[in-house]
């Protein structure tokens, strides 16, 4: 039984490790996305496949990333102990920082569809930094365990 376990978490480790990347790429893409949409023409061809393209974007890659990243993630923290230690609660705090930016960016789509261009493209290309700097953090907290 033990074996069984041990097999099914090497598994489920993996399958979170995919997921995280797939979510990560979705992260970094939407925001670049935007900023192409942006630069065409309002109401023309080019900003409705831009509009496809970020809509198939969330339904195929980020949302359902996001959902098994959180579901697999914890259950292996839950499975190895890692509710009671420190760099698990930072963990947990920079994820939950990612799904509001997450949310925010699918947020943010809806308001290209409206033809609302609140932000500038300066501005999207630096918010297309947030992710890595998080997932640097997040990698350190997990790998090193500093605490």
């Amino acid at each position: 039984m033990t074996e069984t376990l041990s097999v099914l978490y090497i598994w489920l480790k993996s399958a979170h490790i995919i997921f995280v990347i797939f979510w990560m790429a979705g992260l970094f893409m939407l925001p670049r996305f935007f900023v192409y949409h942006q630069e065409s023409a309002q109401a023309s061809e080019e900003a409705a496949k831009w509009v496809d393209r970020e809509s198939k974007l969330i339904k195929i890659i980020l949302n359902p990333s996001i959902i098994i990243v959180w579901v697999v993630g914890l259950f292996l923290a839950w499975n190895i102990g890692a509710m009671a230690e420190g760099w698990f609660h930072a963990k947990l705090l920079f994820v939950l920082g990612l799904s509001g930016y997450h949310g925010w960016i699918v947020g943010y789509a809806k308001k290209l569809v409206r033809g609302e261009r609140k932000l500038t493209g300066k501005q999207l290309r630096l918010l297309n930094e947030v992710p890595g700097i998080a997932a640097a953090i997040i990698v350190i907290l997990v790998v090193a365990k500093p605490f």
